[in-house]
């Protein structure tokens, strides 16, 4: 029996998170009920993160052990033909017995997009924050160097799954303007708490719209009260779209 590393991406908007919950529709149960259809195995998958519901990912990887005959560079198309269209399994890969998609994954980049125009664009229901009032991105960007480096993240974590420390690191946050009305919050962390670059997001939106200063944000961060910080953004803004395992076949983004 091998183990096995699925790359995929998927759109989360008809889904409760990555997870498997008992009374909702997950990514995890029709990724793992597509696997028992096709190999008349029941597994389970462990997923590089617990995505919120209504998030989406470019790039996901879940991994699992799995006997079958079906050669890995087919096993993607044969799984496809089984999962709905908005769940796309890329790649298959053979990984050292050791390896799980949650605690070999060395970091993590998630992008928010958020669609700064006066007029909504139907296209993007469900996939960007709609947010009419012009944003400076000048003073998103000077508030966004506030979140780099190793501190504790408790001013921007949402009350959720406990965890032991609410210190990470985030290697880079950044805030740029992209095609037409679209602005794109990208932060890569080694780890991140529950509603973190939501909370992150909504926190830089309020230093656009001038309600936060940006210089203090670091002032916030040291606080450690969620109350000074800025709101939660809505989750479907929010994409995984980065990894890195240290193996080639694994990391970056999904192109």
């Amino acid at each position: 029996m091998a183990k096995i590393a699925l790359r995929l991406s998927y759109l989360g908007t008809a889904y409760h998170g990555w997870q498997r919950q008992k009374n909702a529709l997950s990514v995890q149960q029709v990724l793992e009920d597509a696997v028992a259809d096709l190999t008349g195995q029941k597994i389970a998958l462990s997923g590089c993160g617990r995505t919120d519901a209504g998030v989406h990912a470019r790039t996901y990887v879940a991994s699992c052990r799995l006997q079958t005959g079906i050669p890995l560079e087919r096993l993607p198309a044969a799984l496809n033909a089984r999962l709905p269209r908005d769940v796309v399994v890329h790649r298959a890969h053979r990984v050292p017995d050791d390896f799980d998609a949650r605690f070999s994954c060395k970091n993590k980049e998630y992008t928010y997009l958020i669609h700064n125009s006066r007029t909504r664009d139907p296209f993007l229901t469900a996939r960007a924050w709609f947010y009419p009032q012009k944003l400076d991105v000048d003073a998103m960007r000077r508030a966004a160097r506030a979140f780099v480096g190793r501190q504790d993240f408790a001013a921007v974590k949402s009350e959720g799954t406990p965890v032991k420390s609410t210190v990470r690191e985030i290697y880079y946050c950044e805030v740029e303007r992209r095609e037409g009305s679209m602005i794109a919050v990208r932060v890569c962390a080694d780890g991140f708490l529950y509603n973190m670059v939501r909370a992150i997001t909504g926190t830089l939106v309020y230093c656009g719209v001038g309600k936060i200063d940006p210089g203090d944000v670091e002032a916030i961060l040291h606080s450690g009260r969620r109350e000074s910080a800025g709101p939660t953004a809505p989750p479907d803004g929010l994409y995984m779209t980065a990894l890195s395992y240290g193996m080639e076949e694994l990391d970056g983004s999904q192109e």
